[in-house]
């Protein structure tokens, strides 16, 4: 099945500001950097995933992603993150992709194996994969199977409304509780638990993969 990987992206310099508390403007942007590129470089290492699409406002991570490879829609409008990954999954449709796998890049712990699992969870469509938050009210992953098969409804609660739109359109729901995948980054207990995951150290070199003090 050919499933393409959808990651939605703010402006590096604007997203985090939850976490203005404890970072710098620059430590956030640089945060939001190495984010990006570490979901990019996680996600080219499953060969199951054909192709990445990064959907954002922001010339610098478009820049980026095309920078590993990934292909780009520029967001228009107003900021309206639903409405940006219909965009995306559209482009995606028209290249006859099968299932779009939405993956937000703010997710430090993921692996290549978290995103195999998803992936393998979607063999029989229509399916929709859902991997939900530490608290299980938002969404930190989504498959669709076929493509377009749900509307997105991201933001709080996002996680049982997606559930709903999965039953209501009759496809089988999968809910794929995953670790690595429950965890991201918003406000500062977020970094405080990726800190200690990460042997207590205080942010991520995107070049070396590992966290290294700022």
């Amino acid at each position: 099945m050919t499933v393409w990987a959808i990651v939605p992206v703010k402006p590096l310099r604007r997203g985090k500001s939850r976490l203005k508390e404890v970072l710098t403007e620059d430590e956030r942007t640089s945060l939001n950097r190495c984010l990006l590129v570490n979901t990019l470089e996680v996600i080219a290492k499953v060969p199951e995933i054909e192709h990445t699409l990064v959907v954002s406002r922001d010339p610098q991570a478009l820049a980026i992603a095309r920078e590993h490879g990934a292909r780009t829609v520029q967001e228009q409008g107003a900021p309206q993150l639903n409405l940006a990954l219909t965009r995306a999954t559209m482009v995606a449709i028209s290249h006859a992709v099968m299932g779009a796998l939405v993956l937000p890049a703010d997710l430090p712990l993921i692996t290549a194996e978290d995103i195999k699992e998803l992936v393998s969870r979607s063999g029989r469509p229509p399916v929709v994969v859902i991997s939900p938050d530490r608290h299980r009210r938002g969404t930190n992953a989504l498959l669709v199977s076929p493509a377009g098969k749900i509307i997105y409804t991201f933001g709080v609660g996002s996680f049982e409304r997606h559930c709903n739109l999965a039953r209501k359109q009759g496809a089988r729901l999968e809910i794929c509780e995953l670790p690595n995948l429950a965890l991201d980054v918003d406000i500062p207990e977020d970094l405080d638990m990726v800190r200690n995951e990460l042997d207590g150290l205080n942010a991520f070199d995107c070049t070396q993969l590992e966290w290294i003090e700022i």
